[in-house]
């Protein structure tokens, strides 16, 4: 019997990265609402960030944190029932969240990253995320960004 002892992986480069965070803006500014956009790779590293024109101060940490939860779970943030939501918060010193705007970034069923939006409505933070991920799972079914 073989053992295996490492694994083959796909890592977000930062032109990946820097991919995500431009559509983001691009649909964060179709939309009309000014954003707090943070990438991390899949171990929340932050790898990509914006604060546009006019979005929320307070939202700089909340898009970092929806990112980071999207990246760490692997599952778009908003989901989890309330009670369990305070739980997770609690159990990470309040890193992870439930806030509607993360989602996470994958290629070929394994995570490379996540993105958090955050500065408008839960519903138009998730509405440009979903579609920054879109515009990357596009590219990375074509071959160009990995």
């Amino acid at each position: 019997m073989t053992m295996t002892l490492t694994r083959s992986t796909v890592k977000l480069t930062h032109k990946g990265a820097s991919f995500v965070l431009a559509a983001a803006v691009e649909a964060a500014e179709a939309m009309g609402v000014p954003q707090c956009i943070a990438v991390v790779d899949e171990g929340c590293n932050l790898m990509a960030f914006i604060r546009m024109d006019g979005s929320r101060v307070l939202s700089i940490e909340s898009a970092t944190r929806k990112a980071m939860t999207a990246a760490t779970t692997g599952h778009p943030t908003g989901n989890i029932s309330a009670d369990k939501a305070m739980l997770l918060a609690e159990a990470t010193s309040g890193k992870m969240t439930n806030l509607l705007g993360g989602v996470p970034l994958m290629v070929n069923g394994q995570i490379v990253g996540g993105i958090g939006v955050g500065s408008g409505t839960g519903e138009q933070d998730l509405d440009i995320a979903r579609a920054a991920v879109a515009a990357f799972e596009q590219q990375t079914r074509q071959g160009q960004v990995t």
